[in-house]
Parts: C-alpha cells; sequence; structure tokens
C-alpha cells in the first residue's frame, strides 16, 4: 500500500499548510496532509492562542477540512516543520488521527512510514465501540 501513496504530494501539501500556521508565540509553524480514501488531499496548520491551552494542533485543523470537504477516512497522513521536517503527532493527536482513520492509515514518521496501530497501539475508539453494537 506504501507504494500507491504519493508521499511527496502529501509533503507539498503539508508545506503549504506550515506556511499558513498561526504561531506568534512558538514561533514553530506546523502543517499536515493526508489521503483521503477517495483520493482527496485534506491539510491543516496549528494555530495558537494566547490562552495556549485552547492552541489549536495542525491535525486538528486537517480534520475540520476533512469535514468540510465531505467527510471520509484517512488513508496516508504526513506532518513538517517549518523547515521541512518531518514530525510526529503528539498524543493527543493520535487518538484524534485514530478516531478518522481506515483501517491501517499510514503515517510518514521520523522513524520512517508506520501504522495508526504502530503509533497507537491498543487504541480506543469507533472499530471497538462497533464491537459491541
Amino acid at each position: 500500500m506504501t507504494a500507491a501513496i504519493d508521499w511527496e504530494a502529501l509533503r507539498a501539501a503539508a508545506t503549504a499548510a506550515m506556511q499558513k500556521a498561526y504561531a506568534p508565540y512558538s514561533a514553530f509553524p506546523v502543517g499536515a496532509a493526508a489521503l483521503v480514501d477517495d483520493g482527496r488531499i485534506v491539510s491543516g496548520c496549528n494555530i495558537e492562542n494566547a490562552s495556549y491551552g485552547v492552541t489549536l494542533c495542525a491535525e486538528c485543523s486537517l480534520v475540520s477540512d476533512l469535514f468540510m470537504s465531505g467527510g471520509g477516512k484517512l488513508v496516508a497522513f504526513t506532518c513538517v516543520d517549518g523547515h521541512g521536517n518531518t514530525l510526529m503527532p503528539c498524543g493527543r493527536c493520535r487518538q484524534l488521527l485514530f478516531e478518522h482513520s481506515s483501517s491501517g492509515m499510514l503515517l510518514q514518521t521520523v522513524s520512517g512510514i508506520k501504522t495508526i496501530d504502530e503509533v497507537l497501539p491498543d487504541a480506543f475508539g469507533p472499530r471497538t465501540l462497533e464491537e459491541y453494537r
């Protein structure tokens, strides 16, 4: 499945999103992009706030873009910093991505391509709840 993913296109979309980041406090812009199961690419950037706890990670605005553009499930994901380096989503964002991922979603990480299950083992989410219905 990795061969079918255009990682360069995803990184370009993440870089374009990162350039729109609002990061006046940390000066650490972040951009994220993901491939959706229907072939679309969605993206997002971090949006900081003087009240740091309400800052939005790039993954949050990516999921908003996912729903604003028609929904679906995420198939592949990448995230970059202001220098174009690959970033690993924080734990909160891994959970957010898991919630909206297809089974086996791929992530470009600092240690190579991994599945969502590898970066968030034993996760609880919609697939877990489906087992109880």
